[in-house]
């Protein structure tokens, strides 16, 4: 139970990064991105109680934690200047499939067990629903198959990186303020390379900070700590939910009332995530 309220609380998290990223279209992605990761890597201070030495990892830990954080948000970019946003990120939120179908591949210990599949499959149609339903109703108009594949690739990315930190050496949550800085170090060498400089505004930063303490610092650590103790294709299908209060936050924001299709996605989502846990408390991970 600690596992899956770590997981929902980054979940919430996440779910407002739609609606930061709307608010704050006009500063570059690789800017904010870059920034909002610096800003996240601080939280790692007050978990390592201001002591440098928990951020140290083996090379390979750090390999895989800069490589999930950057590589998942340059191919999401990525796609979503190749692809129609709404499609695009469709097609990005196959990393909750990806931790539950991915995990007997990654993790030896854990078997494949064919009760997941359904939940999985109900969950994502759940995500498609509620993400589609908010789009312009012609999904995968037009080719893009490049941008298609930057998101797919992001999402195997970030399912791989939430799997195989389960595999490494134990390491402190606070070690990913270490992934989190070099990953934003990473970012800010793209927005130098690829996008022309920028002033922020006062509020840009106040918003950048709040990113940073949400979807692209605070979220992380409660990811961490949720999978260190969890079971990650219980999480996986909690992740459903992502999409579903991110379009719902974005709803709000704009003003608009909740469809029929939201409504239906809510409970494909919540069904898939409840589905999944009974099958678990049934059959407890080996």
């Amino acid at each position: 139970m600690k596992a899956e309220l770590l997981a929902l609380a980054a979940i919430a998290l996440w779910g407002s990064l739609a609606t930061l990223g709307v608010v704050l279209a006009q500063v570059p992605p690789f800017l904010l991105t870059g920034l909002g990761l610096l800003l996240g890597s601080l939280i790692a201070l007050p978990l390592s109680r201001f002591r440098l030495r928990a951020w140290r990892v083996p090379p390979r830990t750090l390999a895989i934690g800069v490589g999930g954080l950057f590589g998942f948000h340059f191919l999401l970019f990525m796609a979503l200047r190749y692809a129609p946003p709404v499609e695009a990120n469709l097609v990005n939120y196959l990393w909750p499939l990806g931790i539950v179908v991915l995990a007997p591949l990654y993790l030896p210990a854990v078997p494949f067990r064919w009760a997941y599949v359904p939940a999985a499959a109900l969950g994502f149609a759940g995500a498609a629903l509620a993400i589609l339903g908010a789009g312009t109703g012609q999904p995968f108009a037009g080719g893009f198959q490049v941008g298609y594949a930057f998101a797919l690739g992001s999402a195997f990315i970030w399912a791989s990186y939430s799997l195989l930190t389960k595999r490494l050496p134990y390491f402190p949550t606070a070690a990913v303020g270490s992934f989190a800085a070099l990953a934003g170090a990473l970012s800010l060498l793209c927005h130098a390379v690829f996008e022309p400089p920028t002033t922020l505004s006062a509020k840009d930063w106040l918003l950048i900070v709040l990113l940073g303490l949400g979807p692209l610092g605070g979220a992380f650590f409660l990811w961490d700590a949720a999978l260190k103790i969890g079971d990650p294709r219980r999480i996986g299908l909690l992740a459903f939910l992502t999409p579903l209060l991110s379009t719902g936050l974005l709803m709000l924001s704009r003003h608009q009332s909740l469809s029929p299709s939201l409504a239906v996605a809510c409970l494909m989502i919540v069904g898939a995530a409840f589905w999944g846990r009974r099958i678990a408390v049934a059959r407890p991970p080996d």
